[in-house]
C-alpha cells in the first residue's frame, strides 16, 4: 500500500463502486475516492486501509469527465454523507443505477430484460432519521459525516420533502429548551397523509414541563403526534392532538411512531404497479398472496385489491397497525406477527399460495428463500433495497428451477447508492 504520508497521487479513476465512490485501479489494490468519476484523472491523499482496498481523500480534479455536474447541496461531502453521487450528471447517474440491477442478475446467473429505471425527484423523501447533538451554540441536527460519527449541522437537505426541511429550524429551537437531551439523541420524521409525525430519542428524561412544550410545538407546526423514548427505551407519546394515518390503497392505517415507509410516494407507487404487474396473468381471484415483511401494510392493501391476502411481519408495532387497519376495512387482508428470520414459512406453508410477494430489509432474506427454494411454489416476487442481497439470493432461487420474468429498477433514494428492485420470478 501507498505510504499514507507519501505526497499527493495521480490517479485515474476506472469505475464507480458499489457505495458510488470512484475506483481507481493500482499494483497496491483498488483506491476509492468519494467525489470523482470514471475516466478522470485525480489528485488525491492516500488516507489509509479500507477493507481490502485503499482509502482516499480527492485532492483535485485534473481531468473532469464530461459528467461531472455542479453539486445542487452546500452540504455535499464537504459536511453531510447522506448523498454520494450530486456530482454526477443525472442521466449517467440513472444508468448507472439501473446498472446497478442489471449487474445483480448477471451475477445470480439470470438473463432478464432490466426495465427502464423509475425515479423519484428530488425533494420527495419522506423520512428523516437524524441526529441530534447539543453544541455550544445550541442543539446540532443532521445527518453524519461521510465516515464519521460527527454530524452534519443542515440548513437545507435537497433530498427530503420541504414539509420536513421546514421542521429543522423549530426543531432545533424547541430541543434547546429540553432538558431531556443532555447531550445526544435522535428525531425521526415520517410525513404521513395527517402531517408529520416525530419520534424523539433523548439521553435524558423528560418530565410534564418539557412535555407541556413539545404539545406546544406540535400543535404550532402541524405535528400530530410526538412520541419520546429514553435511549433504547420504550415508546410513548410525549404529546398528540389528532389521530394520524397514511392511506394504503384506501385504507388508512395508523403507523407506529418512526414506522418504516417506502421513502417516497413516487417509489411506492412504482414498486406497487411493478409487484401488480408481475403477479401471474393465470392467478385466480381466490387465490391467496403470501405477503412476507409485510411492514405496516404497503404492500398487503393494494394486493388485497384483488386477492386473499396473508401479511407476515415480525415487528409488533408495525403489524399491530397493519391488522387494526385491515379489520377495519374489512378486506381481504390477515395480519399475522412472524419473525421471518427466526421462523421463515417452511416448504409446507408456502405450498398453499399461489404466489409469494417479499420485501426483505437490507440483508436480504437467506433463510425464507431457502424455503421458498425448497417448496412447490412457483411464483415468487422479490423487492430488493440492496442489489447485492438480491444477487445472492437470486441465485438460490435459480437453482431451484426459477427464472426470472420481468425486473424493474426503482430510484427513490436520489444521489444515493441504494436500489430498489422488483424482480419477479417463475418456474
Amino acid at each position: 500500500m501507498p505510504d499514507a504520508a507519501s505526497v499527493t497521487q495521480r490517479l485515474t479513476i476506472a469505475r464507480l463502486g458499489s457505495g458510488g465512490d470512484g475506483v481507481a485501479d493500482t499494483p497496491q489494490g483498488p483506491v476509492f475516492i468519494a467525489g470523482t468519476l470514471p475516466g478522470e484523472t485525480v489528485l488525491a491523499d492516500i488516507t489509509g486501509r479500507r477493507g481490502e482496498g485503499i482509502a482516499a481523500a480527492l485532492a483535485g480534479v485534473e481531468t473532469p469527465s464530461p459528467d461531472r455536474a455542479t453539486p445542487p447541496c452546500p452540504h455535499f461531502l464537504v459536511e453531510c454523507g447522506a448523498c454520494a453521487l450530486q456530482h454526477m450528471a443525472m442521466p449517467a447517474y440513472h444508468a448507472w443505477k439501473r446498472g446497478r440491477l442489471v449487474e445483480a442478475m448477471q451475477r445470480a446467473g439470470m438473463a432478464v430484460e432490466v426495465a427502464p429505471l423509475v425515479a423519484a425527484p428530488p425533494g420527495t423523501r419522506r423520512r428523516a432519521d437524524l441526529a441530534l447533538k447539543r453544541v455550544p451554540h445550541g442543539v446540532a441536527l443532521g445527518f453524519h459525516q461521510r465516515g464519521s460519527a460527527a454530524i452534519a449541522d443542515l440548513s437545507t437537505c435537497h433530498v427530503l420533502d420541504p414539509r420536513l426541511v421546514s421542521l429543522f429550524r423549530p426543531l432545533r429551537e424547541v430541543l434547546k429548551r429540553l432538558g431531556a437531551l443532555k447531550r445526544e439523541g435522535s428525531a425521526v420524521l415520517n410525513l404521513l397523509d395527517s402531517g408529520p409525525d416525530l419520534l424523539l430519542r433523548t439521553d435524558g428524561p423528560l418530565d410534564s414541563a418539557q412535555r407541556a412544550i413539545l404539545a406546544a410545538f406540535g400543535i404550532a407546526h402541524g405535528i400530530p403526534r410526538i412520541a419520546w423514548a429514553l435511549g433504547d427505551g420504550v415508546l410513548e407519546t410525549a404529546a398528540q392532538s389528532a389521530p394520524v394515518k397514511l392511506v394504503l390503497a384506501g385504507v388508512a392505517v395508523a403507523p407506529p411512531p418512526g414506522a418504516f415507509l417506502q421513502a417516497a410516494p413516487e417509489g411506492e407507487a412504482a414498486i406497487v404497479a411493478a409487484v401488480r404487474a408481475a403477479l401471474p396473468r393465470k392467478l385466480a381471484p381466490r387465490a391467496r398472496i403470501a405477503d412476507l415483511y409485510a411492514g405496516i401494510g404497503t404492500l398487503s392493501f393494494p394486493l388485497g385489491t384483488t386477492h386473499r391476502v396473508a401479511a407476515y411481519e415480525g415487528e409488533a408495532g408495525a403489524v399491530a397497525a397493519l391488522d387494526a387497519a385491515a379489520r377495519k376495512a374489512g378486506g381481504r387482508v390477515e395480519a399475522i406477527k412472524r419473525d421471518l428470520a427466526y421462523r421463515p414459512l417452511l416448504p409446507a406453508e408456502l405450498d398453499a399460495f399461489g404466489a409469494v410477494v417479499l420485501d426483505p430489509p437490507y440483508s436480504g432474506a437467506v433463510e425464507q428463500v431457502a424455503q421458498i427454494a425448497r417448496s412447490k411454489v412457483r411464483h415468487a416476487i422479490y423487492v430488493s433495497c440492496n442489489p447485492v442481497a438480491l444477487a445472492r439470493d437470486a441465485a438460490v432461487l435459480g437453482k431451484a428451477g426459477f427464472k426470472a420474468v420481468s425486473a424493474v429498477p426503482v430510484d427513490q433514494f436520489p444521489w444515493s447508492p441504494h436500489l430498489e428492485s422488483v424482480v419477479a420470478f417463475a418456474r
